[in-house]
């Protein structure tokens, strides 16, 4: 109205890295995208469980999605940054130049990826001390943790072990190339580092695994400074950083997140008022938010710590401030769908047909299962036809990264019809591991009522309606599709100072899209399949042992 003071829109930029990709998002106010970029980055796998990538590759890649989302928009307006990454490992030698972690001494690829699994050894013999700090990563470390690809580090490249100046979470990376400062968020080191919040870093087990020379320097190589998740680091962005993201310089730049827990951010605390919910009314602590892409992640709250068999956590305020975290995982959903879908002879057919009809191979196959479910549910196909999804080990709830994947009723049959099945057996073993993920909470104290799903599976309507059937409770999707980024740009809100805390910036900029019901008539099938489920490992195990015994 004429008269009236325009209040001027305020932008927070959130930068996402993936394993295969860097995006960026703009983000106003009130957590609507206004403009988003992505850009691939490279994975190298020199030989099979080892994946590597570049930090500078990262940051390159980093800058141009920056420069893109923030063409045209007046600077004045980015009020602050936010990153998150997966949790993989960068080494960097004393003047940040980058370190091999590979036997070729390529020196460009200094990232061991968040799902190398190269360590094996060193992660038994860390489980084998039992060490308190053990107790609060579900009982048992995984290998796509960071202690045991240092110590497979040390063991493996002493050269690059003596050459180290710093060893780095990737979030924590991406914060010191923007404002020069080493310090670490207290999400990364708790989270992958078994840092706690009451009592810092144990030297006992560094000493105990064979890691003391990072104790003898008082913890600088792996961080001694430790900021909150959304807290300002330093100075903000630095003139060198700023030229290169395309920014104003001094802008807040947040300490940051793991990429699964941006996610959580960017969803769990959304205002869920009108859209008859069991978790309406209910604290935070009613919900698990459920991140799904090349692997997926459940996020769940509590306001003591609950010790949950086979879950990692309980982390205090690693991703909501004051509340402790259980995160449970599967090491690989949207990387399984997409291994068995394209391994199938019939996928060539079905790439044919797909891109003929203008759709994504997987709308279209969920538009083949509508054509060949008859008059039963969609579901019902797989009544002869299981998968157990460990095809890279079980993270959650059984801790076993030996076990194997499992596909029992195959037949003879090669078509599209067959593609079809397995694809949707495929999903419903991911959906049946998520049940048994929050039954595990459950037993253990949580009070889990709805779900909130983000990534890229949560576009899949399948994906979506198998998780509500199969776990029996309401799944809600966020209004924008980007969560993660979403949750990357609340980090850069609060450390502009433009909100009081992390979830009162939660509360405004998380956004409900769309609310999926399960179908509880399908309930006595899918408890069924999950019976069958629990079977497939303990055959598994059975065959196993008595191969072993020979």
């Amino acid at each position: 109205m004429p008269g009236e003071k325009q209040t001027a829109v305020t932008y927070y930029v959130g930068v996402d890295v993936g394993s295969a990709s860097v995006r960026a998002a703009l983000v106003d106010g009130f957590g609507t995208v206004v403009a988003h970029a992505e850009h691939p980055i490279q994975v190298w796998e020199p030989q099979p469980d080892h994946y590597e990538q570049s930090s500078a590759d990262i940051w390159a890649a980093c800058c141009s999605v920056t420069k893109e989302v923030v063409r045209g928009v007046d600077a004045s307006q980015i009020r602050g940054l936010g990153f998150d990454a997966t949790c993989s490992l960068v080494v960097v030698d004393e003047q940040f130049q980058p370190l091999a972690v590979n036997s070729e001494g390529q020196n460009h690829r200094n990232v061991i990826m968040w799902m190398d699994h190269r360590a094996v050894s060193q992660v038994q013999r860390i489980n084998a001390t039992q060490h308190r700090v053990l107790n609060y990563v579900g009982g048992a470390m995984s290998v796509e943790m960071q202690p045991p690809k240092l110590l497979w580090i040390k063991e493996n490249l002493p050269e690059s072990w003596e050459k180290v100046g710093y060893f780095f979470d990737l979030p924590d990376f991406l914060s010191w190339k923007a404002t020069g400062v080493t310090a670490r968020s207290l999400c990364t080191v708790v989270c992958k580092w078994t840092y706690t919040s009451d009592r810092g870093w144990d030297d006992s087990f560094w000493n105990m695994i064979g890691l003391e020379d990072l104790v003898m320097d008082k913890y600088e190589k792996i961080g001694n400074h430790v900021l909150s998740p959304g807290e300002a680091v330093g100075k903000g962005l630095t003139p060198e950083a700023a030229e290169d993201l395309g920014l104003p310089k001094g802008i807040a730049v947040a300490a940051s997140l793991i990429d699964a827990h941006a996610g959580g951010l960017g969803v769990i605390g959304a205002d869920v008022k009108g859209h008859n919910l069991p978790c309406e009314n209910q604290p935070i602590t009613s919900r698990v938010a459920m991140i799904c892409g090349t692997s997926s992640c459940h996020m769940g709250v509590s306001e003591t710590p609950i010790f949950v068999p086979g879950v990692w956590g309980p982390y205090f305020s690693a991703m909501v401030p004051g509340l402790w975290l259980n995160e449970g995982g599967q090491s690989a959903t949207g990387k399984l769908i997409d291994h068995v879908v394209r391994g199938h002879v019939a996928f060539p057919e079905l790439e044919a047909k797909a891109a003929a009809s203008a759709h994504s191979i997987y709308t279209y196959l969920n538009s083949h299962l509508d054509l060949i479910k008859k008059s039963l549910p969609v579901g019902f196909l797989t009544v002869d036809l299981h998968v157990w999804p460990d095809f890279h080990g079980n993270r959650s709830p059984l801790t076993d990264l030996t076990l194997k994947g499992m596909v029992v009723g195959l037949t003879l049959s090669r078509g599209l019809d067959e593609l079809a099945l397995i694809y949707l057996a495929t999903i419903q073993a991911i959906a049946l591991g998520t049940r048994h993920i929050l039954e595990a909470m459950q037993a253990a104290g949580h009070e889990i009522s709805t779900l909130f799903l983000c990534g890229g599976l949560s576009k899949n309507p399948l994906f979506v309606q198998m998780h509500a059937d199969i776990t029996g409770k309401p799944v809600v999707l966020s209004k924008e599709v980007e969560s993660v980024l979403v949750g990357a740009a609340i980090l850069g809100a609060c450390a502009s100072g433009d909100f009081a805390s992390i979830q009162e910036a939660m509360a405004k900029m998380g956004k409900i899209g769309r609310v999926v019901q399960p179908n509880h008539e399908h309930k006595r099938f899918y408890d069924k399949k999950y019976k069958v489920f629990l079977k497939l490992v303990e055959h598994q195990r059975e065959y196993r042992s008595i191969m072993n015994s020979l």
